[in-house]
């Protein structure tokens, strides 16, 4: 039985998950300027704990073409995550990294892009682990992330039914970089942890 009902506003909750999408963000974003070579500034993150019918519309609508990056998380803590970049943005990053920052961002992705975007999905979900194994204490093992370009909404629908499985709430962070290429890169990533997970993060934060 969890000690704690994701189904009522608890600021609590709320100020506990606000301080991981901040620390998350600043490690992602120094990762990601190692990275990428230049000087990255992250805003700071807007953090929702939604229902998963909700996320679709929070994200902008599930007809936009997104880059999804999925992955297991296990450990003392178990889940999933799935970061989703706007197709643009995630051409524009890929082209940086690739020494091609004028690269038709209509075009699909070549398969040294594709790699190169796995792994910067495995730098930012990695950075949202650290935070929160930093703030925990909990050990956290992410599995390899697998990529896809598709509607929003197909995406979504891949890792829907395991969500689903684990818990109703997800917990989903909106990022904004400044730094990446014109204009500003904004990504959303989603953290579905186990309802017993969700217990051993805020037991082990002292609520």
């Amino acid at each position: 039985m969890s000690k704690i009902d994701l189904n009522k506003d608890n600021e609590e909750y709320f100020d506990v998950l606000r301080e991981i999408g901040n620390v998350g963000a600043s490690n992602a974003s120094a990762s990601l300027a190692m990275m990428l070579g230049r000087r990255v500034e992250v805003h700071v993150p807007k953090v929702k704990l939604l229902d998963f019918k909700d996320i679709g519309k929070a994200i902008g609508g599930e007809e936009q073409i997104m880059t999804g990056i999925y992955l297991r998380v296990e450990g003392q803590i178990n889940g999933s995550m799935l970061l989703l970049l706007k197709k643009q943005a995630a051409a524009r990053v890929a082209g940086i990294l690739l020494g091609n920052p004028d690269r038709d961002l209509k075009e699909d992705f070549s398969e040294i892009e594709c790699s190169a975007l796995s792994e910067v999905g495995n730098i930012i979900t990695s950075s949202y682990l650290n935070a929160i194994s930093t703030l925990t204490g909990l050990k956290t093992l992410p599995s390899v992330p697998s990529l896809c370009v598709d509607m929003a909404g197909a995406i979504l629908s891949v890792p829907a039914i395991e969500f689903g499985m684990m818990c109703d709430k997800l917990l989903l962070i909106e990022n904004r970089f400044s730094g990446t290429g014109s204009g500003s890169t904004d990504g959303y990533l989603i953290l579905v942890p186990d309802i017993e997970s969700y217990d051993r993060m805020l037991e082990a934060l002292g609520m």
